[in-house]
């Protein structure tokens, strides 16, 4: 079993013409595109036939797509991007590992059941 998940994440641009404008003549490259980073999550230490490993799984892939999406900005633009990024990458790396028992635990966890994800082993 393959026991590392790249987080991938892409940090959406969230702002305004009049700002975007602003940035352009400020001439910061950095706002000029999306900006993409990634964690690997490994998780071979744990025993993912069990609710504790998975449990353990699901915090370590939640607490990387925090990391990957964190932003040190306090505009709340900013803020609400990085909260969405973080859900999206968790999403996704609960999708690339594809174990049913997380897939499971994740979508009791938050909810969501609106993206079936792929948990078929």
């Amino acid at each position: 079993m393959k026991s590392n998940v790249k987080t991938i994440a892409r940090m959406p641009l969230a702002l305004s013409t009049a700002m975007l404008l602003a940035c352009v003549w400020a001439g910061s490259p950095a706002l000029a595109e999306e900006a993409q980073r990634s964690q690997t999550v490994k998780f071979q230490d744990l025993d993912v036939n069990t609710r504790e490993g998975v449990q353990m799984l699901y915090r370590r892939i939640h607490a990387a797509a925090w990391r990957v999406c964190l932003t040190t900005s306090t505009d709340p633009i900013y803020q609400a991007a990085a909260r969405e990024c973080a859900k999206k990458a968790e999403a996704k790396a609960i999708e690339t590992v594809n174990l049913p028992q997380l897939t499971a635990f994740y979508q009791t966890k938050t909810g969501d059941r609106t993206k079936p994800l792929s948990a078929n082993r």
